[in-house]
């Protein structure tokens, strides 16, 4: 079972709001067309950046592992 992150759920939280000003406006026009927009690239923004952040842990997880099996093989070879 996958667990829900924080991040997942303000992003879920920003589209709904994103969504809910759309229908508003087209329903009752309240906001202007600019308001709309700015919600979605609130959105989409902060999805970027959740991607962004998780990619850069992968890859220090990454570079960490590289640097453990670089020093194996150089431990290996100095015991040949």
């Amino acid at each position: 079972m996958k667990r829900i992150k924080i991040a997942d759920i303000i992003l879920i939280i920003l589209f709904i709001i994103s969504i809910v000003i759309a229908l508003w406006a087209l329903l009752g026009s309240s906001p202007t067309f600019e308001q709309i927009i700015l919600g979605f690239i609130l959105t989409i923004v902060f999805g970027i950046g959740v991607k962004v952040a998780s990619i850069h842990t992968e890859l220090k997880l990454l570079n960490r592992s590289f640097h453990a099996l670089a020093s194996d093989f150089k431990e290996h070879i100095k015991h040949k």
